[in-house]
Protein backbone atom coordinates (compact mmCIF):
# COMPACT_ATOMS: atom_id res chain seq x y z
CA UNK A 1 0.00 0.00 0.00
CA UNK A 2 1.34 3.34 -0.95
CA UNK A 3 1.67 6.45 1.18
CA UNK A 4 -1.39 7.83 -0.40
CA UNK A 5 -3.75 4.79 -0.15
CA UNK A 6 -2.58 4.70 3.34
CA UNK A 7 -3.29 8.39 4.29
CA UNK A 8 -7.01 8.04 2.65
CA UNK A 9 -7.30 4.47 4.49
CA UNK A 10 -6.66 6.09 8.01
CA UNK A 11 -9.15 9.28 7.29
CA UNK A 12 -11.81 6.82 6.35
CA UNK A 13 -10.98 4.88 9.55
CA UNK A 14 -11.64 7.98 11.61
CA UNK A 15 -14.95 8.81 9.97
CA UNK A 16 -15.89 5.41 11.08
CA UNK A 17 -14.32 5.74 14.64
CA UNK A 18 -16.29 8.81 14.88
CA UNK A 19 -19.84 7.77 13.26
CA UNK A 20 -19.39 4.69 15.83
CA UNK A 21 -18.83 7.30 18.67
CA UNK A 22 -21.49 9.45 17.23
CA UNK A 23 -23.57 6.48 18.06
CA UNK A 24 -23.04 6.71 21.70
CA UNK A 25 -22.69 10.29 21.90
CA UNK A 26 -26.43 10.90 20.72
CA UNK A 27 -27.48 8.36 22.87
CA UNK A 28 -27.13 10.26 26.15
CA UNK A 29 -29.08 13.14 24.70
CA UNK A 30 -31.82 11.76 22.48
CA UNK A 31 -33.70 9.39 25.29
CA UNK A 32 -34.32 12.50 27.36
CA UNK A 33 -36.57 14.42 24.35
CA UNK A 34 -38.85 11.30 24.51
CA UNK A 35 -39.35 9.77 28.57
CA UNK A 36 -42.34 11.56 29.03
CA UNK A 37 -43.81 9.30 25.41
CA UNK A 38 -42.38 6.24 26.71
CA UNK A 39 -43.35 6.48 30.29
CA UNK A 40 -46.99 7.19 29.19
CA UNK A 41 -46.49 4.21 26.47
CA UNK A 42 -44.65 1.88 28.83
CA UNK A 43 -46.53 2.95 32.43
CA UNK A 44 -43.63 3.81 34.39
CA UNK A 45 -43.45 5.42 37.40
CA UNK A 46 -42.16 8.80 37.77
CA UNK A 47 -39.24 7.37 39.53
CA UNK A 48 -39.36 3.99 38.01
CA UNK A 49 -38.53 5.64 34.54
CA UNK A 50 -34.97 7.48 35.90
CA UNK A 51 -33.88 3.55 34.82
CA UNK A 52 -33.95 4.40 31.57
CA UNK A 53 -31.17 7.04 31.97
CA UNK A 54 -29.55 5.80 34.47
CA UNK A 55 -29.35 1.84 33.34
CA UNK A 56 -27.39 3.15 30.47
CA UNK A 57 -25.06 5.60 33.00
CA UNK A 58 -24.10 2.65 35.60
CA UNK A 59 -22.87 0.16 32.93
CA UNK A 60 -21.24 2.92 30.56
CA UNK A 61 -19.64 4.24 33.29
CA UNK A 62 -19.16 1.20 35.15
CA UNK A 63 -17.09 -0.19 32.41
CA UNK A 64 -15.38 2.68 30.90
CA UNK A 65 -12.00 1.67 32.57
CA UNK A 66 -11.91 -2.03 31.91
CA UNK A 67 -13.27 -1.84 28.14
CA UNK A 68 -10.20 0.34 27.26
CA UNK A 69 -7.96 -2.01 29.04
CA UNK A 70 -9.47 -5.14 27.55
CA UNK A 71 -8.62 -3.53 24.14
CA UNK A 72 -4.96 -3.15 25.02
CA UNK A 73 -4.92 -6.75 25.67
CA UNK A 74 -6.89 -8.18 23.11
CA UNK A 75 -7.09 -5.49 20.48
CA UNK A 76 -8.18 -2.30 19.89
CA UNK A 77 -10.28 -3.00 16.68
CA UNK A 78 -11.48 -7.01 17.88
CA UNK A 79 -13.20 -4.87 21.07
CA UNK A 80 -14.22 -1.91 19.29
CA UNK A 81 -16.23 -4.46 17.05
CA UNK A 82 -17.13 -6.49 20.09
CA UNK A 83 -19.06 -3.16 21.50
CA UNK A 84 -20.76 -1.78 18.29
CA UNK A 85 -22.35 -4.88 18.20
CA UNK A 86 -23.44 -5.31 21.32
CA UNK A 87 -24.64 -1.51 21.02
CA UNK A 88 -26.62 -1.89 17.65
CA UNK A 89 -28.70 -5.23 19.02
CA UNK A 90 -29.28 -3.46 22.23
CA UNK A 91 -30.54 -0.87 20.03
CA UNK A 92 -32.76 -3.22 18.48
CA UNK A 93 -33.98 -4.51 21.57
CA UNK A 94 -34.74 -1.32 22.81
CA UNK A 95 -36.66 -0.08 19.92
CA UNK A 96 -38.62 -3.66 19.87
CA UNK A 97 -39.35 -3.47 24.02
CA UNK A 98 -43.35 -3.99 25.09
CA UNK A 99 -42.01 -4.26 28.73
CA UNK A 100 -40.50 -1.88 31.43
CA UNK A 101 -37.93 -4.58 32.08
CA UNK A 102 -36.87 -5.06 28.46
CA UNK A 103 -36.19 -1.66 27.76
CA UNK A 104 -34.30 -1.02 30.97
CA UNK A 105 -31.81 -4.62 30.37
CA UNK A 106 -31.89 -3.16 26.89
CA UNK A 107 -30.23 -0.39 28.15
CA UNK A 108 -27.76 -1.40 30.72
CA UNK A 109 -26.38 -3.68 27.73
CA UNK A 110 -26.08 -0.54 25.56
CA UNK A 111 -24.50 1.67 27.95
CA UNK A 112 -21.69 -1.55 28.43
CA UNK A 113 -21.44 -1.64 24.58
CA UNK A 114 -20.88 2.16 24.67
CA UNK A 115 -18.30 2.13 27.44
CA UNK A 116 -16.21 -0.14 24.76
CA UNK A 117 -16.60 1.61 21.80
CA UNK A 118 -16.00 5.28 23.58
CA UNK A 119 -12.67 3.83 25.60
CA UNK A 120 -11.30 2.31 22.30
CA UNK A 121 -12.03 4.50 19.79
CA UNK A 122 -9.38 7.19 21.93
CA UNK A 123 -6.82 4.51 21.52
CA UNK A 124 -7.41 3.28 17.62
CA UNK A 125 -6.77 7.30 16.91
CA UNK A 126 -3.38 7.23 18.69
CA UNK A 127 -2.46 4.35 16.38
CA UNK A 128 -3.73 5.08 13.32
CA UNK A 129 -2.01 9.00 13.70
CA UNK A 130 1.62 8.67 14.72
CA UNK A 131 2.75 12.00 13.25
CA UNK A 132 1.83 14.76 15.67
CA UNK A 133 0.35 17.44 12.98
CA UNK A 134 -2.00 14.43 12.06
CA UNK A 135 -2.72 13.37 14.92
CA UNK A 136 -4.11 16.89 16.27
CA UNK A 137 -6.37 17.15 12.94
CA UNK A 138 -8.05 13.74 13.84
CA UNK A 139 -8.49 14.73 17.42
CA UNK A 140 -10.24 17.70 16.17
CA UNK A 141 -12.41 16.27 14.17
CA UNK A 142 -13.38 13.30 16.84
CA UNK A 143 -13.63 16.61 19.47
CA UNK A 144 -16.08 17.70 17.44
CA UNK A 145 -18.68 14.39 16.66
CA UNK A 146 -18.27 14.58 20.24
CA UNK A 147 -19.33 18.26 20.78
CA UNK A 148 -21.85 18.23 18.35
CA UNK A 149 -23.45 14.65 18.80
CA UNK A 150 -25.33 16.32 22.25
CA UNK A 151 -26.98 18.91 20.31
CA UNK A 152 -28.12 16.81 17.23
CA UNK A 153 -29.35 14.29 19.90
CA UNK A 154 -31.76 16.37 21.30
CA UNK A 155 -33.17 17.78 17.56
CA UNK A 156 -33.50 14.40 16.41
CA UNK A 157 -35.05 13.10 19.35
CA UNK A 158 -37.56 16.05 19.14
CA UNK A 159 -37.92 15.12 15.07
CA UNK A 160 -38.67 11.18 16.05
CA UNK A 161 -40.86 11.21 18.36
CA UNK A 162 -42.80 13.57 17.14
CA UNK A 163 -42.98 12.75 13.01
CA UNK A 164 -42.90 8.67 14.05
CA UNK A 165 -42.96 7.38 17.86
CA UNK A 166 -39.61 6.82 20.94
CA UNK A 167 -38.92 3.55 19.22
CA UNK A 168 -37.52 5.70 16.64
CA UNK A 169 -34.57 6.98 18.88
CA UNK A 170 -33.60 3.48 19.05
CA UNK A 171 -34.32 1.66 15.34
CA UNK A 172 -32.28 4.50 14.18
CA UNK A 173 -29.15 3.09 15.43
CA UNK A 174 -29.46 -0.40 13.98
CA UNK A 175 -28.28 0.49 10.01
CA UNK A 176 -25.53 3.00 11.29
CA UNK A 177 -24.23 0.23 13.76
CA UNK A 178 -24.36 -2.33 10.86
CA UNK A 179 -22.52 -0.15 8.53
CA UNK A 180 -20.00 0.70 10.84
CA UNK A 181 -18.97 -2.76 11.90
CA UNK A 182 -18.63 -3.56 8.11
CA UNK A 183 -16.95 -0.62 7.41
CA UNK A 184 -14.30 -1.54 10.67
CA UNK A 185 -13.64 -4.72 9.25
CA UNK A 186 -11.88 -3.61 6.05
CA UNK A 187 -10.73 -0.13 7.40
CA UNK A 188 -9.56 -0.51 11.27
CA UNK A 189 -6.12 -1.33 11.64
CA UNK A 190 -5.58 -4.69 13.54
CA UNK A 191 -4.00 -3.29 16.73
CA UNK A 192 -0.97 -4.84 18.41
CA UNK A 193 -1.90 -7.07 21.21
CA UNK A 194 0.51 -6.64 24.70
CA UNK A 195 3.01 -8.33 24.38
CA UNK A 196 3.68 -11.73 27.17
CA UNK A 197 0.96 -13.03 29.13
CA UNK A 198 -2.95 -11.64 28.53
CA UNK A 199 -4.16 -12.27 31.78
CA UNK A 200 -7.20 -10.10 32.93
CA UNK A 201 -6.70 -8.71 36.47
CA UNK A 202 -10.24 -10.27 38.18
CA UNK A 203 -9.95 -8.49 41.44
CA UNK A 204 -9.15 -5.33 40.28
CA UNK A 205 -11.68 -5.31 37.27
CA UNK A 206 -14.30 -6.08 40.12
CA UNK A 207 -13.56 -3.96 42.74
CA UNK A 208 -13.30 -1.01 40.12
CA UNK A 209 -15.98 -1.64 38.31
CA UNK A 210 -18.14 -2.03 41.63
CA UNK A 211 -16.90 1.53 42.70
CA UNK A 212 -17.52 3.06 39.39
CA UNK A 213 -21.27 2.25 39.47
CA UNK A 214 -21.90 2.61 42.98
CA UNK A 215 -20.47 6.12 42.74
CA UNK A 216 -22.92 6.91 39.74
CA UNK A 217 -25.62 5.21 41.03
CA UNK A 218 -25.21 7.17 44.53
CA UNK A 219 -24.53 10.34 42.35
CA UNK A 220 -27.55 10.71 39.55
CA UNK A 221 -29.81 9.66 42.85
CA UNK A 222 -28.18 12.09 45.05
CA UNK A 223 -30.82 14.90 44.76
CA UNK A 224 -34.20 12.65 44.86
CA UNK A 225 -32.93 10.48 48.12
CA UNK A 226 -30.95 13.45 49.78
CA UNK A 227 -27.00 14.02 49.57
CA UNK A 228 -27.37 13.95 53.65
CA UNK A 229 -29.00 10.40 53.43
CA UNK A 230 -27.98 6.81 54.81
CA UNK A 231 -28.11 5.53 51.45
CA UNK A 232 -26.23 8.02 49.22
CA UNK A 233 -23.45 8.25 51.77
CA UNK A 234 -23.52 4.61 52.02
CA UNK A 235 -23.38 4.07 48.13
CA UNK A 236 -20.47 6.92 48.56
CA UNK A 237 -18.79 5.15 50.96
CA UNK A 238 -18.90 1.78 49.67
CA UNK A 239 -17.45 2.97 46.59
CA UNK A 240 -14.55 4.65 48.20
CA UNK A 241 -13.75 1.29 50.16
CA UNK A 242 -13.98 -0.02 46.48
CA UNK A 243 -11.36 2.09 45.06
CA UNK A 244 -9.18 1.75 48.19
CA UNK A 245 -9.34 -1.69 47.60
CA UNK A 246 -8.70 -1.94 43.91
CA UNK A 247 -5.27 0.60 44.69
CA UNK A 248 -4.28 -1.85 46.76
CA UNK A 249 -4.69 -4.45 44.22
CA UNK A 250 -2.81 -2.45 41.58
CA UNK A 251 -0.18 -2.10 43.75
CA UNK A 252 0.76 -5.64 43.77
CA UNK A 253 -0.89 -7.38 40.95
CA UNK A 254 1.87 -8.73 38.59
CA UNK A 255 -0.07 -7.90 35.96
CA UNK A 256 -2.28 -4.99 37.01
CA UNK A 257 -5.50 -3.68 35.35
CA UNK A 258 -4.07 -0.15 35.59
CA UNK A 259 -0.65 0.12 35.81
CA UNK A 260 -0.51 2.96 38.73
CA UNK A 261 2.89 4.45 37.44
CA UNK A 262 0.65 6.25 34.40
CA UNK A 263 -0.27 8.75 36.95
CA UNK A 264 3.36 9.78 37.34
CA UNK A 265 3.05 11.65 34.46
CA UNK A 266 2.15 15.36 34.84
CA UNK A 267 0.58 16.04 31.83
CA UNK A 268 -1.81 12.96 32.12
CA UNK A 269 -2.80 13.32 35.65
CA UNK A 270 -3.56 17.06 35.32
CA UNK A 271 -4.86 16.48 32.25
CA UNK A 272 -7.76 14.10 33.38
CA UNK A 273 -8.46 16.38 36.54
CA UNK A 274 -8.94 19.40 34.41
CA UNK A 275 -11.17 16.90 31.98
CA UNK A 276 -13.34 16.52 35.36
CA UNK A 277 -13.38 20.07 35.60
CA UNK A 278 -14.46 20.77 32.01
CA UNK A 279 -17.25 18.53 32.33
CA UNK A 280 -18.20 19.95 35.46
CA UNK A 281 -19.07 22.74 34.08
CA UNK A 282 -20.01 21.45 30.56
CA UNK A 283 -23.20 19.57 31.32
CA UNK A 284 -24.11 22.39 33.92
CA UNK A 285 -24.07 24.25 31.02
CA UNK A 286 -25.26 22.68 29.00
CA UNK A 287 -28.73 21.06 30.76
CA UNK A 288 -29.10 24.28 32.70
CA UNK A 289 -28.91 26.54 30.02
CA UNK A 290 -31.50 24.08 28.21
CA UNK A 291 -33.72 24.20 31.53
CA UNK A 292 -33.75 28.07 31.07
CA UNK A 293 -34.65 28.14 27.68
CA UNK A 294 -37.41 25.63 28.10
CA UNK A 295 -39.25 26.79 31.60
CA UNK A 296 -38.50 30.02 31.57
CA UNK A 297 -38.24 31.46 28.30
CA UNK A 298 -40.89 28.88 27.00
CA UNK A 299 -39.00 27.16 23.76
CA UNK A 300 -40.01 23.39 22.89
CA UNK A 301 -37.72 20.52 23.02
CA UNK A 302 -36.96 21.70 19.24
CA UNK A 303 -36.40 24.70 19.25
CA UNK A 304 -33.89 24.62 22.39
CA UNK A 305 -32.05 21.93 19.79
CA UNK A 306 -32.34 24.76 17.34
CA UNK A 307 -30.88 27.16 19.69
CA UNK A 308 -27.92 25.06 20.25
CA UNK A 309 -27.24 24.79 16.50
CA UNK A 310 -24.93 28.19 16.63
CA UNK A 311 -22.84 26.62 19.39
CA UNK A 312 -22.13 23.40 17.81
CA UNK A 313 -21.18 24.99 14.51
CA UNK A 314 -18.79 27.38 15.79
CA UNK A 315 -17.67 24.60 18.21
CA UNK A 316 -16.81 22.36 15.04
CA UNK A 317 -15.30 25.20 12.84
CA UNK A 318 -13.10 25.90 15.52
CA UNK A 319 -12.02 22.14 15.84
CA UNK A 320 -11.59 21.40 12.16
CA UNK A 321 -9.67 24.67 11.23
CA UNK A 322 -7.69 25.97 13.88
CA UNK A 323 -7.76 24.14 17.52
CA UNK A 324 -4.90 21.71 15.36
CA UNK A 325 -3.28 24.65 14.29
CA UNK A 326 -2.99 26.36 17.80
CA UNK A 327 -1.62 23.19 18.82
CA UNK A 328 1.14 22.70 16.03
CA UNK A 329 1.73 26.22 16.57
CA UNK A 330 1.75 27.23 20.57
CA UNK A 331 1.93 23.65 21.52
CA UNK A 332 -0.82 22.13 24.13
CA UNK A 333 -0.89 24.78 27.17
CA UNK A 334 -1.74 27.94 25.52
CA UNK A 335 -4.64 27.16 23.69
CA UNK A 336 -5.59 24.53 26.48
CA UNK A 337 -5.94 27.69 29.01
CA UNK A 338 -6.90 30.47 26.72
CA UNK A 339 -10.21 28.04 25.62
CA UNK A 340 -11.01 27.19 29.34
CA UNK A 341 -11.26 31.35 29.75
CA UNK A 342 -13.25 31.59 27.20
CA UNK A 343 -15.40 28.65 28.47
CA UNK A 344 -15.75 30.13 31.83
CA UNK A 345 -16.94 33.64 30.61
CA UNK A 346 -19.45 31.98 28.13
CA UNK A 347 -20.80 30.14 31.15
CA UNK A 348 -20.57 33.48 33.71
CA UNK A 349 -22.70 35.45 30.92
CA UNK A 350 -25.93 33.00 31.35
CA UNK A 351 -25.65 33.88 35.11
CA UNK A 352 -26.66 37.26 34.19
CA UNK A 353 -29.61 36.38 31.41
CA UNK A 354 -33.11 37.84 32.78
CA UNK A 355 -36.73 36.72 32.82
CA UNK A 356 -37.63 37.88 29.59
CA UNK A 357 -34.51 36.98 28.01
CA UNK A 358 -34.02 37.36 24.34
CA UNK A 359 -32.06 34.75 22.53
CA UNK A 360 -30.31 37.20 20.21
CA UNK A 361 -28.79 39.22 23.17
CA UNK A 362 -28.64 36.90 26.35
CA UNK A 363 -28.48 33.66 24.95
CA UNK A 364 -26.31 33.29 21.78
CA UNK A 365 -23.55 35.36 22.93
CA UNK A 366 -23.12 32.63 25.72
CA UNK A 367 -23.71 29.83 23.45
CA UNK A 368 -20.96 31.12 20.96
CA UNK A 369 -18.14 31.56 23.24
CA UNK A 370 -19.17 28.23 25.19
CA UNK A 371 -18.31 26.93 21.52
CA UNK A 372 -15.46 28.81 20.31
CA UNK A 373 -13.73 28.13 24.24
CA UNK A 374 -14.51 24.35 24.32
CA UNK A 375 -13.76 24.07 20.51
CA UNK A 376 -10.01 25.44 20.93
CA UNK A 377 -9.65 23.84 24.66
CA UNK A 378 -10.88 20.00 23.53
CA UNK A 379 -8.58 19.13 21.02
CA UNK A 380 -5.01 19.65 23.40
CA UNK A 381 -6.69 18.74 26.32
CA UNK A 382 -7.30 15.11 24.50
CA UNK A 383 -3.76 15.35 23.59
CA UNK A 384 -2.55 15.76 26.96
CA UNK A 385 -4.32 12.88 28.30
CA UNK A 386 -2.81 10.53 26.00
CA UNK A 387 0.81 12.09 26.18
CA UNK A 388 3.33 10.06 26.63
CA UNK A 389 1.55 6.74 26.39
CA UNK A 390 2.86 3.98 25.55
CA UNK A 391 1.08 2.16 22.51
CA UNK A 392 0.27 -0.87 24.91
CA UNK A 393 -1.61 1.46 27.47
CA UNK A 394 -3.51 3.39 24.84
CA UNK A 395 -6.84 1.89 26.12
CA UNK A 396 -5.84 2.10 29.89
CA UNK A 397 -5.41 6.09 28.81
CA UNK A 398 -8.03 6.18 27.15
CA UNK A 399 -10.62 4.55 29.20
CA UNK A 400 -9.14 6.81 31.97
CA UNK A 401 -9.81 10.36 30.38
CA UNK A 402 -13.48 8.74 29.22
CA UNK A 403 -14.22 8.04 32.99
CA UNK A 404 -13.08 11.50 33.98
CA UNK A 405 -15.80 13.29 31.85
CA UNK A 406 -17.56 10.76 32.78
CA UNK A 407 -17.85 10.80 36.49
CA UNK A 408 -17.06 14.71 36.17
CA UNK A 409 -20.21 15.32 34.19
CA UNK A 410 -22.14 13.33 36.45
CA UNK A 411 -21.19 15.16 39.70
CA UNK A 412 -21.00 18.15 38.53
CA UNK A 413 -24.37 18.10 37.07
CA UNK A 414 -25.58 16.70 40.47
CA UNK A 415 -24.20 19.45 42.61
CA UNK A 416 -25.22 22.47 40.57
CA UNK A 417 -28.82 21.01 40.32
CA UNK A 418 -29.04 20.41 43.66
CA UNK A 419 -27.77 24.23 44.34
CA UNK A 420 -30.35 25.39 42.18
CA UNK A 421 -33.09 23.63 43.58
CA UNK A 422 -31.93 25.03 47.21
CA UNK A 423 -31.42 28.51 45.95
CA UNK A 424 -34.91 28.14 44.50
CA UNK A 425 -36.67 27.01 47.22
CA UNK A 426 -34.88 30.22 49.52
CA UNK A 427 -36.22 32.34 47.10
CA UNK A 428 -40.17 31.10 47.12
CA UNK A 429 -39.52 30.60 51.02
CA UNK A 430 -38.76 34.63 50.91
CA UNK A 431 -42.02 35.78 48.52
CA UNK A 432 -40.42 35.87 44.91
CA UNK A 433 -42.49 35.19 42.12
CA UNK A 434 -41.73 30.81 40.68
CA UNK A 435 -40.24 32.54 37.46
CA UNK A 436 -37.76 34.58 38.78
CA UNK A 437 -37.03 31.72 41.88
CA UNK A 438 -36.26 29.30 39.36
CA UNK A 439 -33.69 32.20 37.47
CA UNK A 440 -32.40 32.83 40.85
CA UNK A 441 -31.38 28.94 40.91
CA UNK A 442 -30.09 28.37 37.96
CA UNK A 443 -27.79 31.62 38.17
CA UNK A 444 -26.25 30.15 41.37
CA UNK A 445 -25.45 27.26 39.24
CA UNK A 446 -24.31 28.86 36.28
CA UNK A 447 -21.39 30.71 38.51
CA UNK A 448 -20.23 27.32 40.27
CA UNK A 449 -20.41 25.84 36.67
CA UNK A 450 -18.16 28.90 35.71
CA UNK A 451 -16.09 28.44 38.58
CA UNK A 452 -15.22 24.75 37.86
CA UNK A 453 -14.26 25.99 34.59
CA UNK A 454 -11.95 28.91 36.05
CA UNK A 455 -10.36 26.46 37.94
CA UNK A 456 -9.66 23.90 35.61
CA UNK A 457 -7.89 26.71 33.62
CA UNK A 458 -5.86 27.59 36.34
CA UNK A 459 -4.76 23.95 37.43
CA UNK A 460 -3.90 23.32 33.71
CA UNK A 461 -1.46 27.20 33.30
CA UNK A 462 0.00 25.94 36.67
CA UNK A 463 0.34 22.35 35.84
CA UNK A 464 0.89 21.60 32.48
CA UNK A 465 4.16 21.28 30.97
CA UNK A 466 4.47 23.32 27.85
CA UNK A 467 7.15 20.87 26.52
CA UNK A 468 10.22 21.33 24.35
CA UNK A 469 9.47 22.55 20.44
CA UNK A 470 10.03 19.43 18.10
CA UNK A 471 10.19 19.58 14.44
CA UNK A 472 7.06 17.93 12.93
CA UNK A 473 7.27 15.42 10.49
CA UNK A 474 6.48 16.45 6.88
CA UNK A 475 6.83 19.59 4.39
CA UNK A 476 6.29 22.74 5.82
CA UNK A 477 4.74 21.99 8.92
CA UNK A 478 4.96 24.13 12.01
CA UNK A 479 6.51 23.02 15.31
CA UNK A 480 4.65 20.96 18.03
CA UNK A 481 5.04 21.19 21.73
CA UNK A 482 6.26 17.45 22.76
CA UNK A 483 4.49 17.03 26.49
CA UNK A 484 7.38 16.26 29.45
CA UNK A 485 7.21 13.24 31.77
CA UNK A 486 7.77 13.59 35.35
Amino acid sequence: MNADSASRTRWLALLVLCLGDLMIVLDTTIVNVALPSIREDLGFSETSLAWVVNAYLLTFGGFLLLGGRLGDLFGHRRLFLIGIAAFTTASLACGLATTQEMLVVARAVQGLGGAVVSAVAFSLIMVMFQEPAERAKAMGVFGFVLAGGGTTGVLLGGVLTDLLDWHWIFLVNIPIGIGVYALSMSLLPGAERTAGARRVDIAGALTVTASLMLAVYAIVNGNETGWTSAETLGLLGGAVVLLGAFLAIEARAAAPLVRLGIFRNRNVATANVVGVLMAAGMFAAFFLSALYLQLVLGYSPLEVGLAYLPSTLIWGAVSLGLSDKLVMRLGIKPPLVGGFLLFTVGILLFARAPVDGSFVVDVMPGMLLQGLGAGIAFNPLLLSAMSDVAPEEAGLASGVVNTAFMMGGALGLAILASLAASRTDALLESGDAPLVALLGGYHVAFLVGALFAAVGAGLAAWLIRAGKPAAAHGHGEEPVAVPESL
